[in-house]
């Protein structure tokens, strides 16, 4: 269904158009306390996507005739071996598995933004579901609920590293020294809290942003074909330049993921 129909099916304005898909289908009191369906049901249903392709993958994997799916996904796992061997000093078992499933979720969800925006919500429509927005990465919920898990683990590994001493020392003697005490307390602070705060910020914008400039390509469609035309030819062009932002971001994400943990794995590599 194109922009056109969906907005003259139900009268809405282009204002209108674009506030109704950026409602998420929510149960809750209007408060804090919200639970965004959609988001949950397409993050869920792209992570149950994501294990079900590693099972099939894992158990057809051979290491005489590889197909292509093999040689994709052995690629992209020794492209992400690569940037933690660049980066993280030392070795972690949870490191590697961590780091391809954020850059693979985090990529999926992100990449549900080039289906047509209307298309889903649509289908949606039709039973009755009012509405929907099918790109998790397009709600703050989901990339700060990414970054905060990062940012426990950060916590994890400099308490059991540099032990719960040592982290407090962090706090009073970084970066400073002894001498500015209350000072460091509040630099390095914002220095911690800045991690999961960056990592959820710098997804959801830039996702939020590419959602945004397809929901204003749609609003270039007519009823003719000559209005139809920019929006078909626009709408390729960004779609086209999103992909790259799509991997980018999930690129990213990951990146400092490996970065934020590696930092934490310092203290242990300099004593041995």
């Amino acid at each position: 269904m194109s922009s056109s129909i969906a907005n003259e099916a139900n009268d809405l304005t282009a204002v209108e158009y674009i506030q109704h898909h950026l409602h998420n289908n929510s149960i809750g009191d209007g408060g804090f306390w919200v639970i965004n369906l959609d988001t949950l049901f397409y993050s869920w249903l792209l992570a149950g996507v994501l294990m079900y392709i590693a099972w099939k993958m894992g158990k057809s994997m051979t290491a005489d005739t590889p197909s292509g799916g093999q040689n994709v996904l052995e690629a992209i796992v020794e492209f992400v071996q690569q940037q933690i061997k660049d980066i993280f000093p030392g070795s972690n078992p949870l490191i590697g598995p961590l780091a391809l499933t954020i850059f693979m979720w985090v990529f999926l969800m992100n990449a549900m933004d080039l289906l047509p925006v209307d298309l889903l919500p649509s289908l949606g429509q039709l039973v009755g579901i009012h509405y929907m927005r099918v790109v998790p990465t397009t709600d703050l919920s989901t990339t700060f609920a990414l970054a905060i898990s990062v940012f426990a683990l950060i916590i994890f590994y400099n308490i059991k590293i540099k032990g719960p001493i040592g982290y407090l020392k962090m706090f009073l003697f970084h970066p400073f020294g002894k001498y500015l005490i209350p000072v460091n307390i509040i630099m390095t602070s914002i220095e911690e809290i800045a991690k999961p705060v960056s990592l959820g910020l710098r997804l959801f914008g830039n996702m939020f942003a590419g959602e945004l400039i397809f929901m204003l390509i749609a609003l270039l469609g007519g009823a003719s074909l000559l209005g139809l035309l920019p929006q078909i030819a626009l709408g390729t062009v960004w779609a086209i330049f999103h992909i790259l932002v799509i991997s980018l971001q999930a690129f990213i994400f990951m990146l400092l993921t490996i970065v934020y943990l590696g930092l934490a794995h310092q203290d242990m590599e300099e004593e041995h």
